[in-house]
């Protein structure tokens, strides 16, 4: 017997031999060498269950999983195929909008995650920008968009891939968010939008989205320039319809005209959804939407990529009809209330200092060295040079520290 056919009846081949990698390979293998394969290289990764740093999804129930299985093979975008898939998606999108207090008819779609819907978003704000300043006669060179230095690299991302001047204001120390006073030196007349991000990923704080919108209002009173705003709420929009209901942060406020958010993340589904929804059908810019019939019927589309499973979509729609405002919010409170427990030891010790666990907050704990146990660390590393520079010795090595 070979040292293969040990392997298929005994062990795992790719124990000792190199895996395929660099060419395309001659041969196939069985199926459960391939399985083996996979399974020793994705034992070097770590335990998604145990990674503390996103926020992303790692578990659904039983049902959930079953639901995802049985529709892998779902094509979404073949409409005329999977109408049904089609619906749940506008089922989704219409539960959003009143979840987020849209005023009337409105319209959204399903994403890969938030960075899509924030590209589409954000080029449905250019969109509308060139659109009002065509029909002005006026310019539509120079776009510009005005966020924090708190938002995701998506959006610079955005402003690069598409040409708008990015208007980024600097956080300063001890300040983790931002508010009108600072948005208002970067606005002008080519200003396409304001982005507020709610729960960002350093701290899980809110930007002052009700002091910006009311920054907005006056400014279109007085000069006569009507900017929007954009909420990415990819991490906050699924937390604070259920933790903070009476906050106001959505289509409560009237120039709040568009808004992202993750399925994903809090809204509990494995990776690979994301929602972008309109406050009212007219903000999104028309010549965005193409109409094709591709596939047996006319459909309309306005995302950036075509093909697309529809599992993750029936996997959303399968927590808002199980879960419902009522388990959402028990989750998000237990949640929250794991987050503060683990502030509350971590404040016990008198190492750490927790940052801003009283303002509204995802439910996660920021925190930093407490500022004794940071003098300390600068004396130590103070005294460690000294004692370096009395040895003639330099700097010392990792060991010697």
């Amino acid at each position: 017997m070979t040292k293969r056919d040990d392997a298929a009846l005994f062990g795992n081949r790719f124990l000792t031999e190199p895996a395929p990698s660099e060419k395309f390979p001659e041969e196939g293998m069985a199926a459960t060498d391939a399985m083996r394969l996979l399974d020793v290289d994705l034992a070097m990764e770590g335990d998604p269950q145990r990674n503390l740093a996103t926020f992303v999804t790692t578990w659904m129930e039983p049902e959930a999983q079953r639901i995802i299985a049985e529709n892998l093979h779902r094509n979404f975008i073949d409409h005329a195929e999977y109408p049904i898939s089609a619906e749940i998606e506008q089922r989704c999108v219409r539960m959003l909008a009143d979840l987020f207090h849209a005023p009337g008819r409105t319209t959204g779609c399903r994403t890969q995650g938030s960075s899509e819907a924030i590209m589409l978003g954000a080029l449905s704000l250019k969109w509308k920008w060139r659109q009002r300043r065509q029909a002005a006669n006026l310019p539509v060179d120079r776009p510009n968009l005005v966020f924090g230095g708190d938002v995701h690299v998506v959006w610079e991302k955005f402003c690069r891939y598409f040409d708008v001047e990015p208007r980024i204001v600097p956080l300063a120390e001890g300040k983790y968010t931002i508010g009108p006073e600072d948005v208002e030196p970067h606005l002008d007349e080519n200003t396409i939008g304001v982005v507020a991000v709610l729960g960002t990923t350093f701290t899980g704080h809110k930007d002052d989205v009700v002091g910006i919108d009311k920054l907005l209002r006056d400014v279109c009173k007085e000069r006569d320039l009507d900017i929007p705003i954009h909420v990415d709420g990819a991490s906050g929009a699924f937390v604070w319809p259920f933790l903070y209901p009476d906050s106001k942060w959505d289509f409560r406020l009237e120039q709040v005209r568009s808004i992202n958010v993750s399925g994903h993340k809090y809204g509990l589904v494995y990776p690979g959804i994301g929602w972008l929804v309109f406050r009212e059908e007219s903000d999104l810019a028309e010549h965005l939407v193409f109409y094709e019939n591709y596939l047996g019927k006319t459909d309309s589309t306005f995302t950036l990529n075509f093909s697309t499973g529809a599992s993750m979509v029936l996997a959303q729609y399968y927590n808002f009809v199980r879960l419902g405002r009522q388990g959402y919010t028990y989750v998000m409170r237990t949640m929250q209330e794991n987050a503060r427990t683990l502030a509350d030891n971590l404040r016990g010790s008198g190492r750490f200092e927790v940052i801003g666990s009283d303002l509204e907050q995802l439910p996660l704990v920021a925190f930093r060295l407490a500022r004794r146990a940071r003098l300390r660390r600068v004396r130590c590393r103070m005294a460690t040079l000294g004692r370096a520079r009395l040895d003639g010795a330099g700097v010392h090595a990792p060991a010697q520290r």
